[in-house]
């Protein structure tokens, strides 16, 4: 991670440590505050090493449900902790009300995604919407020189622009989350903890600090589904949409009942309810979901595997323009799920999206999911695995 002054590359100004060439005390920054402990730690970094900063917390979903779960996100709780780490470090704290916004873009897309027989993300889309959009926008309105946030991803100053890195530490890379992310929005954006070696540096860093969020625990569910029942969500916000239907062999042969298509996904195996007298002892997987049937068809194993991916909403930050791709399309390698591991492929554009060809077939591959594309630790950009 910089620190400090750097030269600029022709010799002129030096560039403070976010990279302009300016004394940290003329530079504006509005650090995205959550009340956790890796944007706080960005705020008081950036604070005590002179920078104007100017921190701002969401408020996305702050109601009863939300605020009882301590490892939910955008809560009450969160808030008072960004407002403590601002008023003990000596910058002002902003809270903006995004409940709306947040429920428009991101909420209401996770319901409908799922109803569609997808599997979200929502966290992409509040990315690619209420923070990189509209908090951005907000932070040119206030006339900051950039947004920095805490997320773990690194950029860099390449000979095409801007460049979207993986972080230091692969245990915490986040830049799957962040494929949707423009050239224009990465011009704009820093995210100074990408080069830490691990989480236990961010913490000693907030312990150093004095911060009382140094031992907060991570978030770890969606912030507006805090105990993981997302089925309940989908039905609160779409009354009466989860129809129950047929659970149907690849073969044609009806094996059982099911409450609902939103409690599935593509390759679970799972909670499908299924007795060994229907199956015949045969482990099956959730293959695919027919939300117009309302049928959920399940399968071998093998039936998972794919070897040729649509997508559709592709986001393209790599070198060149995207339709200037090479015969064959772009060398590169895929994640298609956040935790698993990027594999070999080639992306070819194909009308409004994208054709992923994979040189080994991948399992599980869902519609909702994102595949983003990787050339070493450069993100190449991604997009929305489509239904086939």
């Amino acid at each position: 991670m910089r620190r400090g002054y750097l030269s600029a590359m022709d010799g002129s100004a030096p560039l403070n440590s976010l990279g302009f060439a300016k004394p940290a005390r003329e530079t504006r920054v509005v650090v995205a505050m959550s009340g956790g402990v890796d944007s706080s730690v960005v705020a008081a970094m950036l604070a005590r090493e002179g920078y104007d900063v100017v921190g701002v917390t969401l408020q996305l979903y702050d109601h009863g449900a939300a605020l009882a779960k301590a490892g939910a996100c955008c809560a009450g709780r969160d808030i008072r902790d960004a407002r403590r780490v601002a008023e003990a470090e000596g910058f002002p704290h902003y809270v903006l009300d995004y409940e709306s916004r947040f429920r428009e873009a991101v909420m209401e897309d996770f319901a409908e995604t799922y109803l569609a027989g997808a599997t979200p993300i929502p966290c992409v889309r509040c990315n690619q919407s209420v923070k990189f959009r509209d908090l951005l926008a907000v932070a040119q309105e206030l006339g900051a020189e950039c947004l920095a946030t805490g997320h773990y991803v690194r950029r860099a100053e390449a000979a095409d622009g801007p460049a979207l890195l993986r972080a230091a530490d692969a245990a915490r890379d986040q830049s799957y989350f962040l494929f949707a992310t423009t050239r224009e929005q990465l011009g704009y954006l820093r995210f100074p903890l990408g080069g830490l070696a691990s989480k236990a540096e961010t913490r000693a860093l907030a312990a150093s600090y004095g911060l009382a969020v140094a031992e907060k625990p991570d978030s770890q569910d969606i912030c507006f589904v805090p105990s993981g029942g997302y089925a309940a969500v989908i039905e609160k916000l779409r009354p009466g949409a989860a129809e129950p239907g047929e659970i149907v062999h690849m073969d044609g042969r009806v094996l059982g009942g099911h409450p609902g298509i939103i409690h599935y996904t593509i390759g679970q195996r799972r909670g499908l309810g299924l007795g060994g007298g229907e199956t015949g002892g045969e482990p099956l997987f959730v293959v695919k979901l027919e939300p117009e049937t309302r049928r959920v068809i399940v399968g071998p194993r093998e039936a998972l595997a794919v070897r040729r991916v649509a997508l559709k909403e592709v986001n393209w930050i790599g070198p060149g323009a995207f339709s200037d791709a090479p015969e064959g399309g772009w060398e590169a390698e895929a994640k298609l799920r956040s935790a698993r591991a990027p594999v070999p492929c080639r992306v070819v554009p194909e009308g409004d999206g994208a054709a992923l060809e994979l040189l080994t077939p991948e399992e599980g591959v869902a519609p909702g999911q994102a595949a983003v594309f990787y050339a070493g630790e450069r993100v190449l950009g991604g997009g929305w695995i489509a239904r086939g």
